[in-house]
């Protein structure tokens, strides 16, 4: 094992493709000599040339036009979109080329190609350079979408996805690029699919992806202090979802709190929350619960920001309010001497 940050562990998945693979190759803007805006790609271009690690115009719409026909032609291509903000500007070749090629042609056409794109807030970026979009992309039929929280996952997973023959967008948040943590010397391939539990519990179970793995993990700390034993799970892949992964915890556990740093209002949550309850409703000892961004735009400011992003904290306070109530109700239906919901002067039938 070595320690490397994420950003480095993402280079390192692209470089050693790029070695295995000919036919893969990079796009994006400003990737060549400037390494793109996060530094990502850096030193690429001197080690495979301008043929393989190509600066595009400014035109999201026609890079991923051009990394699709490439696509469709034998190439492997890797884009990478400045912000996520900006996928906005390629949804078009996205998902109704991209994502439906495969199923139109019944089957006879792979599109194997690869969108990065950093997401998030975090840094003060404002409204329109801090977005989560993964719910959007969610509701695309023929897309794989990943959301690695650790270098380790963010470099297997980038070489399954560059090896998939269908079109895969790995969520990065900008946040984590000079995240350090250990990742494997030899080769390893993350599947695409598959979640992780990072911490063990008995009491609660904590469900997350990318930066807010990193809060439930902390907030799990915590939690063990006060008494509360609770499991967190790094999905890291949304789709397609290990719900075998979830249920198996949420069925131990029996309650379960959902984070994620997009909008919570028809976010990624919401999905999941909904899968569950239909699922192991029988078992639950309480309501599944949500914490996600509020519905207004990232501010700018950095204080702002904090007061708005999900945390550690935030979600402490959840998990507390849902194990303290479900065992104080537990406690009171059980109590011999109870008093009755019927008043004592009023007959009952």
């Amino acid at each position: 094992m070595r320690r490397i940050a994420y950003s480095v562990a993402i280079r390192e998945a692209i470089e050693e493709e790029m070695r295995r693979d000919s036919s893969v190759f990079l796009l994006g803007e400003d990737i060549a000599e400037h390494g793109g805006c996060f530094g990502v790609t850096r030193s690429l271009v001197e080690r495979f040339g301008r043929d393989r690690v190509r600066n595009t115009p400014i035109s999201e719409n026609g890079m991923v036009g051009i990394a699709l026909g490439a696509a469709l032609l034998g190439m492997r291509p890797v884009a990478e979109i400045m912000f996520m903000d900006f996928i906005t500007l390629a949804m078009d070749q996205l998902v109704n080329h991209a994502a439906k090629f495969h199923y139109v042609y019944g089957g006879g056409i792979r599109v194997p190609m690869v969108l990065r794109t950093p997401a998030g807030a975090g840094r003060g970026y404002g409204a329109t350079h801090s977005q989560s979009f993964e719910s959007w992309l969610l509701s695309v039929p023929g897309l794989k979408v990943v959301a690695p929280a650790y270098p380790r996952d963010a470099k297997g997973l980038l070489k399954s996805a560059i090896r998939e023959d269908n079109p895969v967008v790995q969520i990065e948040n900008k946040v984590l690029y000079g995240f350090i943590d250990e990742v494997p010397d030899e080769e390893e391939l993350i599947p695409i699919g598959k979640a992780r539990v990072v911490h063990r519990g008995r009491d609660i179970t904590l469900i997350a992806h990318s930066r807010m793995v990193h809060e439930a993990a902390g907030a799990a700390h915590v939690l063990g202090t006060l008494g509360i034993s609770a499991e967190v799970i790094d999905l890291r892949t949304l789709y397609p979802l290990d719900m075998d992964a979830l249920l198996e915890s949420v069925r131990k556990t029996r309650r379960a709190l959902l984070i994620e740093e997009g909008v919570q209002r028809w976010g990624v949550t919401s999905e999941i929350s909904c899968r569950l309850t239909e699922a192991c409703f029988d078992c639950l000892a309480g309501p599944i619960q949500r914490i996600g961004f509020p519905d207004i735009p990232v501010p700018c400011g950095y204080e702002l920001e904090q007061m708005v992003l999900p945390t550690a904290s935030t979600i402490v306070s959840k998990a507390c309010d849902m194990v303290h109530v479900a065992h104080a109700a537990r406690v009171e239906s059980s109590h011999p001497n109870r008093r009755s919901a019927t008043p004592d002067n009023e007959a009952t039938t």
